[in-house]
């Protein structure tokens, strides 16, 4: 596939976002409009674009990819998200809308104090960071090797050009054109899913009935994965407990998908968005999945070694730009270019929009569209791309899967203490020592750190997988509780 034509591709694909940008932006780019969108959005759009926030580049080539190893057990952690959603759109959706809440840290403030308050937004600020670069540097890197290394251009340059594009089109008009252009991304990254499946059929001579059977009947299709609890990571419970409270930690308590929620009118559009988008989220899951099984058939059957790929994250990409013709090539391009630039200008916006109401406290001043406060939130939002192009650029550095996949684990590490307050803070009607937080959760994931390495792994046949948040929020849970001086005033437990 010729570079030239991918390129030319991504070219237009950013002209029409920056021209959904300026109309989007036109007459209102105060900040009420990049924060929450004016409350006003339509539930509808939300949960269609939130598809492509939810499902980074990542997640398009690496589920796919994992289906060689994995099969479809993946599809048990879909089905914890999915109960996770529903809890997040009855339990923690009231909470938010009841407090009218910008920034969801808000919440840790009224019902435990200041401190806590600034140690939930300081996590979220470090979690996404470097959970958000670790996405685009991923995809950078195919980006570069299929497009930027034929003209010799350093992927400083490439990761540069991918950040000043994605600053440009969410600068002014922030949530607000995020919502319509994560609507045209998601339509993209869907098309491409479908089309993706319809060509690889095509190529081995399959009918839609034939596909169907195909992947069914398949070494790749199954799904529920009972025993082998206590040592393996595909258990179903482990998968499904894992889905619901890494679901309720990284979507429910994070401030990037949550602020869509709280641009909407009332609680019933939000509630309405969150379980439409469920649904869509299961079904477009099944269809990465399918893909993942097709990829693999079309492999065996056209002599393509999969052992000989630097990691089976480029099986997807090196079958659609290598093995298919021109037009299933840029809808491949198409959908993974979608499917990281939704995430990462989601999370752009979150990043500001959290530091500017949690640590410039913007929601505390007289008049929050102030022009000079509306500068300081550029200033912001220029500094938070600068900061993630830094960060990936000490991946690249790295240059180790095994450190940089630590690195990334550890950023999971920290949602964990994040779970914990909150379930604390809902669930019980104790105060907690404001200043001791901090402390408990570096010391919630480093206890846990320790016990995972030399005491679990060495002593017992456990294998933790995506259980990890649930006994980190736990065991945050636990030295909260011991911690307590007693019940918290009426004036905390209001909104509970």
């Amino acid at each position: 596939m010729s570079p030239v034509i991918l390129l030319s591709f991504i070219i237009i694909y950013f002209a029409v976002l920056l021209a959904v940008a300026h109309f989007t932006s036109k007459g209102a780019s105060d900040n009420s409009t990049f924060f929450v969108a004016n409350r006003n959005s339509k539930w509808y759009m939300v949960a269609f674009g939130m598809i492509g926030t939810a499902l980074s580049g990542v997640t398009f080539i690496s589920v796919p990819g994992a289906v060689g190893a994995s099969e479809f057990s993946y599809f048990q952690f879909v089905l914890g998200n999915a109960v996770g959603f529903v809890i997040i759109a009855y339990v923690l959706l009231p909470l938010y809308y009841r407090m009218n809440l910008t920034s969801i840290y808000t919440y840790l403030e009224e019902r435990f104090g200041y401190t806590t308050y600034k140690t939930g937004a300081a996590i979220f600020l470090v979690s996404r960071t470097i959970g958000s670069a670790f996405r685009l540097y991923l995809v950078a890197i195919v980006l570069q090797h299929f497009i930027f290394d034929a003209w010799n251009v350093p992927f400083a340059i490439t990761v540069v050009i991918c950040l000043v594009l994605i600053w440009m089109y969410t600068n002014k008009g922030g949530l607000k054109t995020i919502i319509v252009t994560d609507t045209l991304q998601t339509t993209f990254l869907v098309t491409a899913v479908i089309l993706s499946i319809y060509f690889m059929a095509k190529g081995l001579d399959f009918g839609i009935v034939d596909t169907f059977e195909a992947v069914k009947e398949s070494s790749y299709s199954k799904i529920f994965f009972w025993d082998d609890f206590v040592g393996s990571k595909a258990n179903f419970w482990k998968q499904f407990l894992g889905g619901i409270f890494v679901t309720i930690a990284m979507t429910g308590l994070d401030q990037d998908l949550m602020q869509k929620n709280l641009s909407m009118g009332t609680i019933k559009e939000a509630q309405k968005n969150m379980i439409t988008f469920t649904s869509v989220f299961v079904v477009i899951n099944i269809f990465f999945l399918a893909v993942g099984a097709l990829l693999y058939i079309y492999a065996a059957k056209n002599g393509i070694d999969v052992t000989q790929l630097a990691t089976r994250d480029y099986l997807y990409p090196e079958i659609a730009l290598n093995h298919l013709a021109l037009v299933p090539a840029i809808i491949f391009m198409m959908g993974l270019t979608a499917a990281t630039f939704a995430t990462t200008d989601s999370a752009l916006t979150a990043l500001t929009t959290s530091f500017c109401v949690d640590f410039l406290n913007f929601n505390k001043k007289e008049n929050p569209n102030d022009p000079a406060l509306i500068k300081q939130r550029n200033y912001v939002h220029f500094g938070f791309s600068i900061v993630m192009l830094l960060v990936i650029l000490v991946f690249k550095l790295i240059n180790d899967d095994s450190v940089v996949n630590a690195i990334f684990t550890a950023a999971s590490y920290t949602y964990g203490p994040l779970l914990g307050l909150f379930v604390f803070g809902i669930f019980t009607k104790y105060a907690v020592r404001d200043k001791a937080v901090p402390y408990i959760c570096i010391l919630s994931p480093t206890v846990l750190f320790l016990l995972k390495t030399y005491v679990i792994e060495v002593y017992t046949p456990y294998v933790i997988g995506l259980d990890l948040i649930i006994i980190n929020g736990f065991i945050t849970f636990v030295m909260l509780l011991i911690s307590t001086p007693g019940k918290a005033s009426e004036k905390a437990l209001s909104h509970n």
